[in-house]
């Protein structure tokens, strides 16, 4: 039988768990950064986020020594109640870090935030040490998409969403990763039906947050469509062969070194050939 958490400990969770638990979403974007980072016990490692803390909290729970960078001011002061000293806000690409200081950098929701990526992707290349890692995960963008179709609809726009753009390519991160890093594993969650739910609970969250603060909100809406994210979990289980909205890759570092990505005759990068395909091409799911 599962043990139910005391209702105290519950009470005294930071905001950003209760965010982690209530989003079906983030909780599997964040199984799947954590099921490539490994077990981070005794390494030093750079979160780069902006969703407030959540990523962090559950970060810091799989053990190592972290410290955590903003590119949005007011999702920071959120980060900092809960990392304290050791989260920082960015407010452009450059990362106020020492060289080689880090083993693993993780960019999750910040990437898409930063005008300047290709400098952000630098300066993760910078204070990595040598044959570091770096995990990304952004949002991914399909061609023919009713789920960003609704999100258009209700005004998703990537203003909207606080992003400099809505999302990536597979072919256009790997772009950006290319002059200094080998990608080793990409894969991609949150299928169809639960993109569906995230634009209505992105929306709702958004319409609520001058009234009641965009914490309070998102809680309130994730925590509403709670049950029926599980339904679109178990629907999502029947397009197991298309590609997820939320693309997630790691990469080894190596020396920097500017290079082109050969394209083969059908317009395919190398890389998607590999992966099985040309990426944005799968039907509206």
């Amino acid at each position: 039988m599962r043990k139910r958490r005391p209702q105290g400990e519950e009470a005294s969770a930071p905001w950003p768990a209760a965010l982690y638990r209530a989003s079906v979403p983030l909780q599997a974007r964040l199984a799947e950064i954590a099921d490539l980072l490994g077990n981070p016990f005794d390494r030093t490692l750079l979160e780069i986020g902006s969703d407030h803390g959540a990523t962090a909290w559950h970060l810091r729970r799989l053990g190592g020594n972290w410290e955590n960078a903003d590119p949005d001011a007011a999702s920071t002061a959120s980060l900092q109640e809960l990392a304290g000293d050791r989260a920082l806000h960015i407010p452009g690409p450059d990362l106020p870090y020492g060289d080689a200081t880090f083993e693993v950098v993780v960019i999750s929701g910040g990437l898409e935030r930063v005008a300047d990526d290709s400098r952000l992707i630098a300066e993760c290349h910078r204070v990595l040490k040598p044959l570091g890692r770096l995990i990304v995960a952004v949002p991914g963008i399909k061609r023919l998409s009713l789920p960003r179709g609704l999100g258009r609809l209700l005004g998703l726009t990537a203003e909207r969403l606080g992003r400099v753009r809505l999302g990536y390519t597979e072919s256009q991160l790997f772009d950006l990763l290319k002059d200094g890093f080998d990608v080793e594993l990409a894969r991609t969650c949150n299928r169809f039906f639960v993109e569906l739910l995230e634009a209505v609970a992105q929306w709702g969250a958004r319409k609520g947050a001058d009234e009641a603060g965009w914490g309070a909100s998102s809680l309130r809406w994730y925590g509403a469509l709670r049950y029926p994210f599980k339904l679109a979990v178990a629907l999502d289980t029947l397009l197991a062969f298309t590609r997820g909205y939320d693309l997630i890759a790691r990469a080894r570092r190596r020396p920097w070194r500017p290079r082109r990505a050969p394209i083969l005759s059908d317009g395919r990068s190398i890389a998607e050939a590999a992966l099985g395909g040309k990426i944005g091409t799968a039907a509206p799911f």
